[in-house]
């Protein structure tokens, strides 16, 4: 994933149209969340352009998270979302509804581009973003990622035709992002690289929310025992351990309860 922001920054993504582009992080105490991923993943933080209750996450200089701080008197859920460059934010919403996924929030202009949030139909949420104006924001290294997802989800096979069909995957156009199916999965490589994986088998009705639909967020590190052990020195805790792809995933939740992974898989293909 690049290390544009889309409400600071606006530069066309360096992978290509309808790749990853953001995550951002909904916490109810900002100053929290600031110290523990500090401590977890060694980011420094600065304010973002969108007030007091926004801040950017920074590895080095390189913008990689954006973090809102939210009223616990606003039922909004706790989480990661990953968002998605699009060049036509509305087109892509009218494509959401159409396919029976739901738009909560947007199109909207913030800073330098416009937004929404939004939901598959099988209840995992994400985001678009419309850049409109360029990025003073250094990029990624070319190829290199801060940030993987995977996606959670009923069925593979459907949720790739339904982000194909919002997202433009695999149509060909110049630059688009290709998918590959493996096995009982499928793999999204944008600009060659590959940036995020479906898996099937998630259940919508779940209570656990591991289990629901969902787009996991997934940090690569260099010492995974390391990671998880200061995560749960500074008030999150393991919740899963997944051995497969060459390597360990491990789902973690911050101390807000936000759910997120940490992994020594170098590719998430």
């Amino acid at each position: 994933m690049t290390g544009s922001d889309p409400r600071t920054a606006s530069a066309a993504p360096l992978t290509g149209p309808a790749a990853p582009c953001w995550v951002t992080l909904m916490t109810r105490d900002l100053e929290t969340a600031e110290r523990f991923y500090t401590q977890v993943l060694g980011w420094s933080f600065r304010p973002g352009r969108l007030g007091a209750d926004y801040y950017v996450a920074y590895r080095g200089e390189v913008p990689v998270a954006g973090v809102f701080a939210v009223s616990s008197a606003f039922q909004v859920a706790v989480a990661w979302t990953p968002y998605f460059a699009v060049e036509d934010a509305d087109v892509a919403a009218a494509r959401v509804r159409e396919r029976s996924g739901t738009v909560a929030v947007g199109p909207l202009t913030l800073g330098k581009g416009r937004g929404v949030l939004a939901s598959d139909r099988d209840g995992a949420s994400f985001g678009l973003w419309e850049r409109t104006e360029a990025s003073a924001s250094p990029p990624a290294p070319a190829g290199h990622a801060h940030a993987w997802l995977r996606l959670r989800t009923r069925n593979a096979f459907d949720a790739a035709i339904f982000y194909g069909e919002v997202l433009d995957w695999a149509s060909g156009r110049p630059g688009c992002c290709d998918v590959a199916y493996e096995g009982d999965e499928v793999i999204v490589r944008c600009g060659g690289h590959p940036l995020a994986r479906i898996s099937s088998g998630a259940v919508e009705a779940a209570v656990d929310p591991v289990v629901r639909p969902h787009w996991q967020v997934q940090f690569p590190v260099a010492d995974l025992a390391a990671t998880v052990s200061a995560a749960e020195r500074h008030g999150g805790a393991l919740v899963e351990e997944r051995t497969g792809f060459g390597g360990t995933e491990v789902t973690l939740r911050d101390p807000d309860g936000a759910l997120f992974a940490v992994t020594d898989v170098r590719s998430p293909a």
